[in-house]
């Protein structure tokens, strides 16, 4: 017998939520359009409608209207709803998942005195 436990259903699960993804993406661009949202998400125009208008209802999200396009606004201070993370603010967890990825970059080669790197190669011109 299969159950979201066994089976193929199994390899599927992700960390975040729909609506924390919705979320995410409007943190990295307040003014992006739902179809783009949805496609970033890989979740139907309509289901980020309702995602939208779920986040607005419940105080996490504000629309204002800019021009013939809407803009966001994350409500500042708003808190996890499950029990387990009452109390915290959802903006340290926004902040990590919607700024820039970070790639690992070398550390600079050190240097002698003389300019020459410590691993005996000279610099080319």
């Amino acid at each position: 017998m299969e159950n979201e436990h066994t089976g193929s259903r199994r390899n599927h699960w992700t960390f975040l939520t729909n609506h924390a993804r919705v979320l995410v993406a409007i943190a990295r661009d307040p003014g992006a359009r739902l179809r783009d949202i949805a496609a970033d998400c890989d979740l139907t125009e309509r289901t980020v409608q309702g995602i939208v208008t779920d986040l607005q209802t419940d105080g996490y999200l504000t629309r204002t209207r800019d021009g013939r396009r809407n803009r966001y606004a994350i409500a500042p201070g708003a808190r996890f709803r499950h029990p387990a993370e009452a109390g915290r603010e959802i903006a340290g967890l926004l902040a990590y998942l919607s700024g820039p990825l970070a790639t690992p970059t070398p550390p600079p080669a050190a240097e002698s005195a003389d300019g020459i790197p410590d691993d005996g190669a000279l610099p080319l011109p």
